[in-house]
């Protein structure tokens, strides 16, 4: 099956290089050269613009987008709906707001374009483990495209899937990480209460890889903590400092909305925005209110 990819940053460019190492014929537009020249290195045939990418796909092309949620996804369906005809899909697999998908929808749907949202979860182990797919968009639409998401998924029938309508896709990713975020600072915090207990001399590499057998806490995230650990015990050179890809942020909003209660993801990003604060001010008045109702000493420096 031939495919169109544009956008071959680091999970692009391996999405691009899977579909290759399964027989598709992938053509790759990136605005760099340099990252074009890359991918033209693994199999992937390089496009010199949008325009060209177009043009040297047989129709009903297929077009994934792999580019940042945002402006950037606006501009390049603006840039490609000229060039498109009825019956072309484009698909959108980058980490976009389920709202955009949405809102995406109707302009699209005008041309006779197909669209249907990817969320794609498994970052840079995606080319040799495989990808989790979590697609909306028509159902035959998404029949039509089964061999991409079989290639790219871990096997042709598992870790991928339809799970509804336009939007049902991002909406689920949205949530996927979410809890990712709870799962990640629970990890977090757990393994900084073994960390303080430092008259038991924990290896705590050694406690993660016994969790990562016939523990009920072992996943993925555990095995990679444990492989962390093993190279940095004490995570020198490491800042404190956790970015966040608006996913936590949007749940939460959602959570808000519907009225569903969500503390522990609601607290792990606020954890992640915590994190960033050199400065903290909160902690600072802190200290000063309870210098002036009970005397107490304040730190100054």
């Amino acid at each position: 099956m031939e495919i169109g990819m544009v956008g071959l940053g680091k999970m692009g460019m391996n999405m691009a290089d899977r579909l290759v190492r399964a027989g598709h014929r992938v053509i790759g537009y990136a605005r760099t050269p340099a990252t074009v020249q890359a991918a033209e290195g693994r199999g992937i045939h390089g496009a010199a613009s949008l325009d060209d990418l177009v043009r040297r796909l047989e129709p009903p092309r297929t077009i994934w987008l792999m580019v940042p949620s945002g402006n950037a996804v606006d501009e390049t369906i603006a840039a490609l709906l000229p060039s498109l005809a009825p019956g072309d899909v484009l698909v959108d697999g980058g980490n976009s707001y389920y709202r955009d998908t949405l809102r995406r929808a109707g302009p699209i749907a005008q041309r006779g374009v197909a669209w249907v949202d990817c969320g794609t979860s498994g970052g840079i182990w995606g080319l040799a483990e495989g990808y989790s797919l979590m697609i909306g968009g028509d159902a035959a639409v998404v029949e039509r495209l089964r061999p991409i998401f079989a290639a790219l998924a871990p096997g042709p029938d598992k870790g991928w899937g339809r799970v509804g309508p336009s939007g049902a896709g991002h909406f689920v990713k949205m949530v996927h990480n979410g809890i990712e975020y709870g799962m990640m600072q629970a990890y977090a915090e757990g393994f900084a209460i073994l960390n303080e207990k430092q008259e038991f001399h924990l290896d705590l590499a050694q406690v993660a890889t016994v969790w990562r057998w016939g523990s009920v806490v072992r996943s993925w995230l555990l095995d990679l903590a444990a492989e962390a650990l093993a190279e940095n015990p004490t995570l020198e050179g490491i800042e404190p400092f956790v970015v966040d890809s608006g996913e936590g942020r949007w749940t939460v909003i959602e959570a808000l909305d519907l009225e569903v209660a969500a503390p522990v993801i609601t607290l792990a990003l606020e954890g992640r925005i915590r994190s960033r604060e050199t400065d903290p001010y909160a902690e600072r008045l802190l200290a000063v209110l309870r210098n002036k109702f009970g005397g107490h000493a304040v730190k100054t420096g």
